[in-house]
């Protein structure tokens, strides 16, 4: 079909609609004209339907917690807003809205005219999509890789175990005392790929480097709590640098590591994921594993406007520094340049960093397990 303007298609339809109820009045046929008001009016709809398939007014997306984490819920809220800056697309924020049923305010936004719902939670992967179904909305959620379905659902289960293995060699090259720790508030795919490439990037450095591996909670995002707790413990097995990847839980994470001394009472350094907390940084943050979603966003724009919807991963990576690594003041510029070449071997595919999303392989990996 030709291209036309929804003016010059509305034209055509009034046009159509008038040509034939007057056919219909010279039969002189009240059963005619209502067949051919209707047959307007589907014609309208399909004309005005083609015409306006692909435009992308507003993009809505919905997180679990506040904006302000410095981490997975702020940084997928940044992204979304830069997104739709450079598309000219507005951008509606609905945050902090805990972990339960959020199918109110998916049909809210819905109904306030999103072309498309971003479910930024592993815990609105079932309502979104039965919402897509019931109001035809496109909607993107992640964690669930085989949810795809064209024009309606798409998936954005990330990871950035590439930076995570080279977080791995950063550790192994710096802990002191030869042990690190990894902590996570749950292990959804994306974090299972980041703790298995951290360990794999730690023996590739030193094998005779201990890795303690702790689980706050089945599902502990925001336990800020409990990340202090077993953050503490670990640095009590004697690990002096700790990988955490909690959202709300890194904070208490980020406590234990400030006020928690090592073993040979130095200081304990923290490797964060996914945000950067340097703002707040009191001299523990050795550095964090930093994803760019902003790049993804705007694929899935473009490919609502080229009708390509739901037919594809999305994927990030140290390549396009999507996911990079972060340089701070507690990195020496030795361990740094090393660092550096190493990410040109993994981008050249010198070294092979496969992602691993099985929770049982990834404890495979460690040295321990905390119960």
């Amino acid at each position: 079909m030709g291209r036309f303007s929804s003016g010059s298609l509305s034209r055509l339809c009034a046009i159509t609609t008038r040509i034939l109820i007057g056919k219909s009045n010279r039969e002189g046929n009240m059963l005619k004209i209502l067949k051919s008001s209707v047959s307007a009016v589907i014609l309208s709809s399909i004309l005005l339907g083609g015409a306006l398939a692909g435009e992308v007014k507003s993009i809505a997306i919905l997180t679990p917690e506040e904006g302000t984490d410095y981490g997975w819920n702020q940084q997928g809220i940044d992204a979304a807003k830069a997104a739709g800056k450079a598309a000219g697309v507005e951008v509606v924020v609905a945050q902090g809205l805990g972990y339960g049923d959020v199918r109110p305010t998916l049909r809210e936004l819905a109904s306030d005219g999103a072309s498309l719902l971003i479910a930024h939670a592993s815990g609105y992967n079932t309502s979104a999509p039965e919402i897509a179904k019931e109001l035809k909305v496109p909607v993107a959620i992640v964690d669930t890789p085989n949810g795809l379905e064209k024009g309606l659902v798409a998936d954005y289960t990330l990871s950035g175990h590439q930076g995570a293995y080279l977080a791995g060699r950063l550790a192994a090259k710096m802990s002191r005392s030869k042990s690190v720790g990894i902590v996570v508030s749950g292990e959804p795919p994306s974090w299972n790929s980041q703790s298995a490439a951290f360990a794999q990037g730690v023996k590739a450095e030193n094998p005779d480097v201990k890795i303690t591996y702790a689980v706050i909670g089945p599902a502990a995002y925001s336990d800020a709590a409990g990340g202090k707790r077993v953050t503490e413990s670990v640095i009590a097995s004697g690990a002096d640098i700790i990988f955490g990847q909690g959202n709300g839980s890194s904070f208490g994470m980020l406590q234990a590591v400030e006020t928690t001394k090592a073993a040979d009472g130095g200081k304990v350094y923290f490797i964060d994921v996914i945000g950067d907390k340097s703002p707040i940084d009191k001299g523990f943050l050795l550095s964090s594993v930093v994803w760019n979603i902003e790049p993804v966003y705007a694929a899935m724009i473009a490919d609502l406007k080229a009708d390509t919807f739901g037919t594809k991963h999305y994927t990030i990576g140290l390549k396009d520094d999507s996911v990079k690594l972060l340089k701070t003041a507690a990195i020496p510029d030795n361990v740094w340049t090393e660092i550096q070449t190493l990410r040109e071997d993994v981008i050249s595919g010198k070294i092979k960093v496969d992602p691993v999303y099985d929770a049982a392989a990834v404890r495979a990996l460690m040295t321990s397990v905390a119960q």
